[in-house]
């Protein structure tokens, strides 16, 4: 099947990658060990996919992993080849950005259950030769993470300088932190918690039951018919992008306005602005991503609770952590509001962490961190650049 965009595209994809170095790869991990899952399944020699900008410097001390979010991928800086589109956080990576490539280098893998190359519902299954589908193991933030470590001891990075990421992301980020301390300089979770909340949880359940009440979902199997469940994951999509926006700024963008009609129609179509831009969204979705890999990851951040690994505690899975931390909410966030970072700053309080925070003010809702928010980058520049110093990182990034 042809992938949206074609040849422009893939012009532009070049294009962009001209403006600053960058590594397209995916490498086969657990040749010599298997990924011990948290189901209590092995995997062994599975793909992952992965997207690199800038250089690793000769002391390999300048690495920033980037962790993405539920529909992100690894495409964050580059434009994305079925689409077109820019990535989902160039307006972070890049040359003179917060994320500066003439200084670090950055590293974005597509998450252990994704659609864009790493294993997952929707990649070949080595034992069968056929899609794993529903057969591929449940998995959680922290398979994720593990997998991760792997690709960073393939690139041959015993260190991170930091881990970042937004929503999804940063409950990796914190899973670093826990999982791997050794491993991580400064850790940079942003609009995320701790634990999935019931209301979270019953946003998801939304969208699954979306996708599985779709006739052409076929118990996960549609891929050996031919058809994909396009309408259930455009509405999963519809039902999670309002979480991802506050009220003001719907009222800012749509109000009441109609959309192409000075009157209502008195019937089923979009007459609203609101609508016709929800379902735009669902759409256009449905162009990059897999249904199966929607359940897999939603249902990999609804198990997500840290404090549960650690007799109920949250403080104890940071107990003793060299990790420098910056945890960064916004005022608009009710999908993930900044009490429960707040939660996240008090655990690391408790065992005396070194731990930045910062609230930032916004109307954007949840989906602030990918927008162009100047006092979050300013923020994060000078958490950067401090723990930089500290950690003795050359300013000029090359070497």
């Amino acid at each position: 099947m042809k992938e949206p965009g074609g040849a422009a595209a893939s012009a532009a994809v070049e294009a962009s990658e001209a403006a600053f170095e960058t590594t397209a790869r995916r490498v086969i991990l657990g040749h010599e060990r298997s990924l011990r899952l948290d189901c209590g399944i092995g995997l062994r020699d599975f793909p992952l996919a992965y997207q690199t900008y800038g250089r690793l410097n000769a002391e390999r001390s300048n690495a920033i992993l980037v962790c993405h979010a539920l529909t992100g991928d690894q495409y964050a800086a580059s434009l994305h080849p079925r689409t077109g589109k820019s990535g989902w956080w160039d307006i972070m990576i890049g040359p003179g950005k917060p994320l500066d490539t003439e200084r670090y280098f950055i590293v974005c893998s597509n998450v252990l259950g994704g659609c864009m190359g790493s294993a997952g519902p929707s990649e070949i299954d080595p034992a069968t030769g056929e899609l794993w589908s529903l057969s591929f193991p449940v998995i959680t933030i922290a398979d994720m993470v593990r997998a991760q470590a792997m690709l960073l001891d393939h690139l041959g990075i015993d260190q991170l300088f930091a881990v970042i990421g937004g929503s999804m992301g940063g409950m990796q980020v914190l899973e670093w932190a826990s999982l791997f301390p050794e491993r991580v300089f400064a850790a940079i979770p942003v609009a995320t918690a701790a634990h999935h909340s019931a209301q979270n949880i019953a946003f998801h359940e939304v969208g699954r039951q979306a996708i599985m009440a779709d006739p052409d979902w076929m118990g996960g199997e549609y891929w050996r018919h031919g058809r994909r469940p396009h309408r259930g994951l455009a509405v999963a999509r519809m039902a999670a992008h309002i979480t991802y926006l506050s009220e003001g700024k719907l009222h800012q963008k749509f109000g009441r306005r109609l959309q192409d009609r000075t009157v209502v129609t008195y019937g089923f179509d979009a007459d609203f602005q609101v609508e016709s831009y929800l379902r735009h969204q669902g759409i256009s979705f449905v162009e990059r991503f897999d249904a199966n890999a929607y359940l897999y990851i939603t249902r990999a951040m609804d198990y997500f609770d840290m404090a549960a690994r650690h007799g109920g505690v949250l403080a104890n899975a940071f107990r003793d952590t060299p990790v420098r931390f910056c945890v960064l909410s916004f005022t608009s966030d009710w999908l993930y509001p900044t009490a429960q970072s707040r939660r996240i700053v008090h655990a690391l309080n408790a065992v005396a962490a070194n731990v930045s925070f910062a609230e930032i003010v916004s109307d954007a809702g949840h989906d602030a961190f990918l927008v162009d928010e100047p006092e979050f980058h300013r923020v994060l520049r000078g958490f950067l650049t401090g723990a930089a110093q500290h950690r003795g990182l050359p300013m000029g990034g090359r070497k």
